[in-house]
């Protein structure tokens, strides 16, 4: 199976735009979805920048290096590195590589992989038939 590059980049732009929409304070989302969408979303872009980087993957491949990916940056999050610091002051820094080590975020990355993977596994499933 091999996935439409720009399908995958359109979804990959609409999961940013999504993920940034759930960080903003001025729009009424419920309190859970403010809380836990943004990190899940983040995920899915991670799994969706795979797709994009390697459309031919199997999902399980991508489901297990998206995984892997967002969980290496979140605990990345317990180190000191000054450089490391200062990288994360920045906006840019701060949206890709987060503010400070939450051990629930584990949980909300593990949710948006388990969801994109469904996703896709289900649709590869589909287009082989």
């Amino acid at each position: 199976m091999k996935r439409h590059r720009g399908i995958i980049a359109a979804l990959l732009l609409a999961t940013i735009a999504l993920g940034l929409a759930t960080r903003m304070r001025s729009l009424p989302w419920p309190d859970f979805a403010a809380a836990n969408f943004g990190d899940a979303l983040w995920a899915v872009a991670v799994y969706l920048l795979l797709c994009f980087l390697r459309p031919a993957a199997k999902p399980i491949t991508l489901f297990t290096v998206a995984l892997a990916i967002s969980f290496a940056v979140e605990f990345s999050q317990l180190a000191t590195f000054s450089w490391l610091a200062d990288a994360r002051a920045t906006l840019p820094g701060k949206l890709l590589l987060g503010r400070g080590f939450v051990w629930l975020d584990l949980l909300r990355y593990t949710a948006g992989v388990v969801v994109i993977f469904g996703c896709d596994y289900s649709w590869s499933r589909r287009i082989k038939r």
